[in-house]
C-alpha cells in the first residue's frame, strides 16, 4: 500500500525527483545513537516538487524529515518517516552584494565551499563547525550551529537576515526583519503565517514574559544556546523588549527549531570580513583538566579568535590514526588537556605584542607548563586535529564508545571551572571517565561518557546520567544545548531546564505550526523516551559473522562497520584535500558515501546474521557497486573505517552464494591470460587496435565501447631478466642489495617501466636481485576472489620471509600491488606473523628512494640539470597506506625538476571498475572532477606511478603520463 502511495507521488512530479524507497536503511542513523528505517528518501530539485510533496504528505499523514549532510549529533535527522534530502540539487549562490556583505543561497549549500567562492570579496561566512567542509548552510540553520569561532563571529542565528520556505500547511512563506507597522500588516493575514504574527503577539504582550523568561532560559551571558524554541531571542531581539529595536524577525525562533516548524529553501546571509591575515596559535598544555579550565578566564581577556580544547583521550585516539598521528607535532609531555587559543592581526607587530601579553598570562596566572606556537600551515594542522574530535572518538574499539547525549552543555566562563568539578563528581558516581574537547571559550565543553548501550546498564547509564546533568545544568542557569540542538537525545529533559511554563509554550508553538505533527515530529517538543529507537537491540548476543579476511582488530567486521559514527567526513567535496569518497563525489547521492556503505552492512549483518550467509543481500550488492576500493576511508575517515576491505569481503561472501560472473573471472586471472596470449603479442595487439575485432571482443567481456586496451609485451620482465637482456650490475660502488617485486602487471603490460627501474637503481648504486615471486594477488583481492588470492599471498610470503629484512629490502613498482603487502596480506595471509614482519620491510620504490635522498645516499649531483616541469597524480593505494611526499620529494630531486602534485582524488579508472561498460560514466565523472582538467590545461611532463592511473588519463586527457622512474631513469647521469 506505502509502496503504490510513493509510486503516486513520483508520477504526480513528473519523474523529475530521486525517490529511494530502497536503500532507506543508510538513513537509518545519523551521527546519534538512534535508529529508525524511514518509509523513503526522497531528493525534491525545486520548490515545484517540494510544494507536492508536502501536499502528499497532507493527504495521507505521513511525516517529513528535512536533512542536509546529516551529522547532527541529537538525532534530528532519524525518522520513520520520509527523508526530505535537500542537499543534492538545493546548491545554488545567488545574489551576492558585496556592498551590504549579505547572499542569497539555497540550503545545500555547504558552509567551506561558500566561504571559498567569496574568499575573493574578502568576506566569509563566520561559524565554523568542525564539519565545515561538509554541512549545507541549511543544516547549520536547522541547528543554530556555532563551532570553533563563535566567541569571535557568532552564532547562526546572528547571521540569517531573512529566509524563504513552507509551513507544514504546504503554504510559502518569506521572513524577513520587518518594522512595527509591517508587523501589524501581518495580523490582519488570513492564514496560518498570520495565526503566527498574532500569538507572538498576544505572547510578547504578557505583562509576565521577561519574568517567565529569565525564570525558564539560561543566563543571557550565554551566547550559545539551543534549548528549545528561541522565544528569548525573538522577544530579546524585537521591538517588543524595547523601543530601540526596530524590526521583528521570526527567523530568530525558526533557526535551530531542527525542521519541526519549517523547511527553508532560501536564506539570506550577513556575511563578515575576512580575518586578519597574520595569525598565531598557542598550544597550551596542562597536567590537569580541572588546570586547564581554570585558564580559561585567564586566556579569555585577551583577543582570541578561537579557545578550544582537547582532553587526552583525544590525543591518544591520534597516536594510531593513520592520518592524524602526523599532526601531532606540536604535543609535549603527556597532557592531560591541550587550550588552542588563536590570536589574529593584520600587522605582524601586534600580533607579537598580543602573544607576549598571552604568554605572560599564561605564566604567570595559569598552570600551563608548555605553551608551543604554531603558525601558517601549523594551524591548520592542529585545527584539524581538534575538528577530528568527533570521529576520533569512533577509534574506541568495541562496545564501549563516547555517546553523545551530555555533550553539548553550555554556562558561564566564570560557573565553567565549578560546573566540571560538579559534572565529574557525577561522573564518578556512575564510575565513568568523560572525554572533554571542544569550545572553552564560549564554556561549552563537549563532555561524553564511554558507555556500551549494547547493555541494560549501558542504557540505564545513559539515561540517568543524562538526567542528572540536566538538573545540573538547571542549577548552573546554563542551556542544555549549546549547539547540536535537542533532537530526541536532550528533547526528555528540555522540561526539567526551562519548567513547565516554557515547555508548555513550545509545545503551544509546536501545534500552531503543525497541528498534524508532520514535520520532523518527536524532536525539541513531545518526544519519545531517550532509550527507544535505540541502534542495538539490548542484552543482544553479539552476532558472530565468519570472515574470510582477519577482522579481529575490530573484533570481528561488524564491530569494524560499527566503527562509522556518521560524523560524514565521506562527504566532503572534490574541491577540499582528499579523495573519499571518489563515487559520491561524482554522483552525490548519499547511498555511495562511506558512512552509507558501512551503515547498510551493519543494518544487514545485524538483522540477518542468523542467516546461512547474512551477506547474501541485493541491497548490499547495489550500495557496494560504486565503491572504487580507493582505501581513502582507511585514512581520511577519523575512525579508519576500511569500506574497501569490507567490500572485498562482502564480493567473496556474495560470490559464494550466488555464483562468479565469467566477466570477473576473466578480469581476475587477467594475469593468466597475459601469459598464455603473451606470444601472441603482437597479433592481439593489432586485434584490439582494430576497431571491429575490438569492439567484440569489448562486447563479450562487458568492457565499455569508448575504452581503449592495454598492449601486451612479446617478452615479459622476468623473461627479459632471465635473458640477460636487461644488465642487473650496478654501475658505481655499492650502496646496498635491494628485492625488486614482479608485479603482474609491470610484467606484462609495463616491461619498459620495470626496465627502467632497474636501470635507474643500478645507476643510483644499488644492486637489484629478484626471485621468482607470483603475481601479487590484486586482481583477485579486487573481485572478491579471496581463496585464490590467499594462495599468491602466502607464495610471496614464503618467497620472501628469509631474505627480506631491514638491510634488505623489498622494493615494488605498482603501488596497487606492493602496498597490499601492508594490508590485504596481512588480513589474508595462514602465516600472519611472517605477514605482519614483512610487511615493515616491503616498499614503493618511490618511499625507498626517498628515504635514501633524507639518508644523504642520493644527491641532485647525479642528475641533469635540465629544467623540466612536471606534475604529479599518485595512485590511491599510496595516498591511503603510505603518502604522497615520497614522490614528491624524489621528483624534486633533480636541480630544475619544477614539481607540483595536482590535488586530485582517484582517477576513477580503479582497477577493472573503469572498464566496465556499467561503470564507465561514473569512471569519467570521477576523473572530470580534478584529474581531467588539471591534465589538460598543463604542458608539462605527467608523472602517474600507477598503471590504472596511466592508462585513465590516456583515455580521458589523450595525454601520455610517465611513471617517476622513466622519467628520472632518462635524466640520471
Amino acid at each position: 500500500m506505502r509502496k503504490s502511495k510513493f509510486n503516486t507521488l513520483a508520477d504526480s512530479i513528473e519523474g523529475h525527483v530521486q525517490i529511494d524507497s530502497l536503500h532507506t536503511s543508510i538513513y537509518a542513523t545519523d551521527a546519534s545513537v538512534y535508529r529508525e528505517i524511514p518509509l523513503a528518501v526522497i531528493y525534491p530539485k525545486n520548490n515545484s516538487d517540494l510544494k507536492k510533496i508536502l501536499e502528499f504528505s497532507m493527504v495521507h499523514k505521513l511525516s517529513i524529515t528535512p536533512r542536509a549532510a546529516g551529522t547532527s549529533l541529537a538525532g534530528q535527522c532519524v525518522t520513520d518517516g520520509i527523508v526530505l534530502d535537500l542537499s543534492k540539487h538545493f546548491i545554488n549562490q545567488f545574489n551576492l552584494e558585496v556592498s551590504h556583505k549579505t547572499i542569497r543561497l539555497e540550503p545545500g549549500v555547504v558552509r567551506d565551499l561558500l566561504n571559498k567562492d567569496i574568499k575573493s570579496d574578502n568576506l566569509f561566512f563566520g561559524p565554523n563547525t568542525s564539519t565545515s567542509n561538509r554541512c549545507n548552510i541549511g543544516g547549520m540553520f536547522g541547528n543554530n550551529s556555532s563551532g570553533t569561532t563563535s566567541i569571535k563571529y557568532g552564532v547562526t542565528r546572528d547571521k540569517i537576515i531573512s529566509s524563504k520556505g513552507f509551513l507544514p500547511d504546504g503554504s510559502f512563506i518569506e521572513v524577513k526583519p520587518i518594522t512595527k507597522k509591517e508587523f501589524q500588516e501581518k495580523l490582519k493575514l488570513n492564514s496560518l503565517e498570520g495565526d503566527i504574527y498574532k500569538y507572538f503577539n498576544n505572547l510578547f504582550q504578557r505583562k509576565d514574559i521577561e519574568l517567565l523568561l529569565e525564570k525558564g532560559f539560561p543566563k543571557s551571558s550565554i551566547h550559545r544556546r539551543n534549548t528549545g524554541y528561541a522565544i528569548d531571542e525573538l522577544y530579546n531581539t524585537s521591538f517588543f523588549k524595547k523601543e530601540s529595536n526596530k524590526y521583528f524577525n521570526l527567523n530568530k525562533l525558526l533557526c535551530g527549531s531542527e525542521g519541526t516548524l519549517y523547511i527553508t529553501t532560501e536564506l539570506e546571509l550577513e556575511l563578515d570580513n575576512s580575518p586578519p591575515s597574520h595569525s598565531a596559535l598557542v598550544a597550551a598544555h596542562f597536567f590537569s583538566i580541572s588546570d586547564c579550565l581554570e585558564s580559561v578566564k585567564t586566556s579569555m581577556k585577551h583577543n582570541l579568535y578561537t579557545c578550544e580544547m582537547m582532553d587526552k583521550t583525544i590525543l591518544d585516539c591520534t597516536k594510531n590514526s593513520i592520518k592524524y598521528k602526523g599532526h601531532r607535532f606540536f604535543i609535549e609531555k603527556d597532557p592531560e588537556a591541550i587550550l588552542m587559543l588563536e590570536l589574529r592581526s593584520n600587522s605582524l607587530e601586534d600580533l607579537t605584542e598580543q602573544l607576549k601579553s598571552l604568554l605572560h598570562d599564561l605564566e604567570f596566572s595559569t598552570e600551563a607548563y608548555a605553551t608551543p606556537i604554531l603558525k601558517d600551515g601549523e594551524i591548520d594542522l592542529a585545527v584539524e586535529l581538534r575538528k577530528a574530535g568527533l570521529g576520533l572518538l569512533g577509534n574506541l574499539k568495541g562496545d564501549e564508545k563516547a555517546v553523545a547525549c551530555i555533550e553539548d552543555t553550555s554556562v558561564t566562563i566564570q560557573d565553567l571551572p565549578h560546573y566540571i568539578s560538579d559534572f565529574t563528581k557525577i561522573m564518578k558516581s556512575y564510575n565513568q571517565k568523560a572525554v572533554y574537547y571542544a569550545h572553552a571559550g564560549a564554556g561549552e565543553i563537549h563532555l561524553r561518557p564511554i558507555l556500551n548501550l549494547k547493555t541494560s546498564k549501558g542504557v540505564d547509564d545513559f539515561k540517568n546520567i543524562s538526567k542528572d546533568v540536566a538538573k545540573l545544568v538547571k542549577n548552573y542557569g546554563g542551556a542544555l544545548s549549546g549547539e547540536h540542538g535537542d533532537g530526541r537525545v536532550r528533547a526528555p529533559f528540555t522540561e526539567t531546564v526551562v519548567g513547565e511554563e516554557c515547555y508548555s509554550i513550545f509545545q503551544d508553538i509546536k501545534f500552531l505550526f503543525d497541528p498534524y505533527n508532520l514535520f520532523n515530529p518527536g524532536k525539541i517538543v513531545n518526544p519519545k523516551a531517550i532509550d527507544t529507537d535505540l541502534r542495538y537491540e539490548i542484552d543482544r548476543r553479539e552476532p558472530e559473522i565468519s570472515t574470510k579476511m582477519d577482522f579481529s582488530e575490530n573484533l570481528g567486521i561488524l564491530r569494524a562497520a560499527e566503527q562509522c559514527n556518521g560524523s560524514g567526513d565521506c562527504r566532503k567535496s572534490h574541491e577540499f584535500e582528499g579523495g573519499m569518497c571518489p563515487s559520491y563525489q561524482a554522483t552525490k547521492n548519499e547511498k555511495d558515501t562511506t558512512r552509507a556503505r558501512a551503515n547498510l552492512l551493519r543494518e544487514v549483518l545485524t538483522q540477518n546474521h542468523l542467516e546461512k550467509n547474512a551477506f547474501d543481500n541485493e541491497n548490499l550488492k547495489e550500495v557496494f557497486d560504486l565503491c572504487v576500493s580507493c582505501k581513502a576511508c582507511k585514512n581520511e575517515c577519523p575512525s579508519n573505517v576500511d569500506v574497501g576491505a569490507f567490500k572485498t569481503e562482502f564480493l567473496y561472501q556474495y560470490q559464494k552464494a550466488n555464483g562468479i560472473q565469467l566477466k570477473t573471472k576473466i578480469f581476475a586471472k587477467n594475469n593468466s591470460i597475459n601469459k598464455l596470449i603473451s606470444p601472441l603479442a603482437p597479433v592481439y595487439n593489432w586485434l584490439n587496435s582494430n576497431t571491429l575485432t575490438s569492439s567484440l571482443v569489448k562486447k563479450t567481456i562487458g568492457i565499455a565501447e569508448e575504452r581503449s586496451l592495454p598492449k601486451l609485451s612479446s617478452h615479459s620482465l622476468k623473461q627479459k631478466i632471465k635473458s640477460g637482456r636487461i644488465s642487473l650490475k650496478y654501475r658505481i660502488e655499492r650502496k646496498k642489495t635491494v628485492y625488486l617485486f614482479i608485479d603482474e602487471f609491470t610484467n606484462y603490460l609495463d616491461v619498459n617501466i620495470g626496465v627502467d627501474a632497474i636501470e635507474l637503481l643500478t645507476k643510483l648504486g644499488y644492486e637489484v636481485k629478484t626471485l621468482n615471486n607470483e603475481e601479487s594477488g590484486r586482481a583477485y583481492f579486487s573481485k572478491g576472489l579471496l581463496d585464490e588470492a590467499q594462495r599468491f599471498v602466502d607464495k610471496n610470503i614464503e618467497v620472501f620471509k628469509t631474505v627480506i629484512s631491514k638491510e634488505i629490502p623489498l622494493l615494488g613498482i605498482e603501488p596497487s600491488s606492493v602496498l597490499s603487502f601492508r594490508d590485504e596480506y596481512i588480513k589474508l595471509a595462514s602465516d600472519k606473523k611472517s605477514a605482519e614482519n614483512l610487511s615493515k620491510h616491503v616498499f614503493l620504490i618511490e618511499e625507498f628512494l626517498d628515504s635514501e635522498i633524507q639518508a644523504g645516499n642520493l644527491t641532485s649531483d647525479q642528475f641533469s640539470e635540465e629544467t623540466k616541469e612536471i606534475k604529479i597524480h599518485n595512485h590511491c593505494y599510496q595516498k591511503a597506506l603510505s603518502s604522497q611526499i615520497h614522490t614528491f620529494n624524489l621528483m624534486n630531486l633533480p636541480r630544475n625538476f619544477k614539481v607540483t602534485l595536482i590535488p586530485s582524488g582517484c582517477c576513477g579508472m580503479a582497477g577493472s571498475f573503469g572498464y566496465e561498460e556499467e561503470h564507465y560514466e561514473v569512471s569519467q565523472a570521477i576523473g572530470e572532477l580534478v584529474l581531467f582538467p588539471a591534465v589538460r590545461k598543463s604542458n608539462a611532463i605527467i608523472c602517474a606511478n600507477g598503471t590504472s592511473c596511466r592508462h585513465q588519463i590516456k583515455d580521458g586527457t589523450e595525454k601520455e603520463a610517465l611513471h617517476p622512474v622513466s622519467i628520472l631513469n632518462k635524466y640520471v647521469l
